[in-house]
């Protein structure tokens, strides 16, 4: 084939054509001309492309198909350089997704940003949008973020009982799924249900902020109303017991007079929401644990078996690098001092627990 012959817009036939060929040189050749002739691109910045195949019109990354050329172009046989060949066209025509997300697997190297490794560290908070730092040990929306995309699909329904100041909604409403926040104190479910209102909904997508005890409110009522019959997804942020105590109220997690006494509020939230996730789908719980008095309390763990004492299955235990409060960052000193004199480590991680309902 000539350079002059190449068009383009024939990205597709000309790809599938090789599989036809018996010489690897010539066969290669093409490919060097595709590499240097890529489709038509579908934006100014030249990120994405517009690949025309049997039956439609598809946009894919420049950079993976540049990437998956050249990887054609270093094979040294013909058997190997077809299998590529044969992927990409694969990742062009086929769609492959899964049951619980809406990941084309076909084309799974063009989730980078989405993390597959049990240790996130993140440099800073996401900011846009609305979001916000303000409420005080609220965690940061790339969480629920990576956990929306990679264990729900658009249009379903998001569970968070312990809503603060409504990140996972703000994410629902970005990530086009609905969403429900339970949230105990009823000055924070003001200030959040303005800040969530706020959020563009390009999807017009339900989210609704509930105010009510986790623990024994009752969810089919709420649920009833929107005609609804079970979750797809349910979050959880508890407090970390009593590190911040979040209000004077008895029935409030950072009020708990003892770990049993916290572990028994936090299984009764884990009970009343147990039977309306859908068999089979996914719970998280971001927990952290707590020093007092000389002795590091493993609150994460104890919190993860008490979420298998209830029936779930652990499917991931994720350690996330955790920003110090701004208190602790300007007496960052004192703190190493502390921990020198009082042979502790200071707490710079937090965990994200990831199960599945059997």
């Amino acid at each position: 084939m000539k350079k002059t012959d190449l068009k383009r817009d024939d990205f597709y036939l000309i790809i599938t054509s090789c599989l036809k060929k018996t010489s690897l040189s010539e066969i290669k050749n093409v490919i060097t001309q595709l590499k240097n002739s890529p489709p038509i691109f579908a934006n100014e910045d030249n990120n994405v492309i517009i690949i025309k195949t049997d039956s439609s019109f598809i946009e894919y990354s420049n950079k993976l198909l540049q990437n998956e050329l050249e990887q054609i172009l270093n094979t040294k046989t013909i058997e190997r350089t077809k299998y590529y060949i044969k992927r990409l066209i694969k990742s062009l025509s086929e769609k492959k997704v899964g049951k619980i997300n809406e990941l084309n697997l076909n084309r799974w190297k063009e989730y980078d940003d989405i993390i597959t490794d049990s240790l996130w560290i993140f440099d800073k908070r996401d900011s846009s949008g609305v979001h916000r730092a303000g409420y005080w040990g609220n965690f940061i929306p790339q969480i629920p973020n990576q956990l929306l995309r990679r264990f729900t699909k658009k249009g379903e329904w998001v569970l968070d009982p312990f809503l603060g100041s409504g990140t996972t909604l703000i994410e629902c409403k970005r990530l086009g799924r609905n969403g429900i926040g339970v949230e105990l104190n009823s000055s924070v479910v003001k200030a959040t249900e303005s800040v969530v209102k706020k959020e563009v909904n390009p999807n017009k997508v339900i989210t609704k902020i509930v105010n009510g005890d986790s623990g024994k409110m009752h969810l089919h009522k709420e649920m009833n109303k929107l005609k609804l019959k079970s979750f797809q997804f349910v979050i959880m942020h508890p407090p970390y017991w009593d590190i911040i105590k979040f209000s004077k109220k008895k029935n409030d997690l950072s009020n708990a007079d003892s770990v049993k006494s916290f572990l028994k509020m936090f299984g009764d939230v884990v009970n009343n929401f147990y039977p309306v996730l859908e068999k089979k789908r996914y719970c998280a719980v971001v927990v952290g644990d707590k020093y007092e008095s000389g002795e590091w309390i493993p609150l994460g763990f104890y919190v993860m078996q008490e979420m298998l004492n209830k029936g779930f299955k652990l499917k991931s235990t994720i350690v996330k690098n955790f920003d110090q409060t701004t208190a602790k960052r300007n007496q960052k000193e004192l703190w190493r001092y502390r921990a020198l004199a009082g042979g502790f480590y200071i707490f710079k991680h937090e965990y994200i627990f990831l199960f599945q309902k059997k």
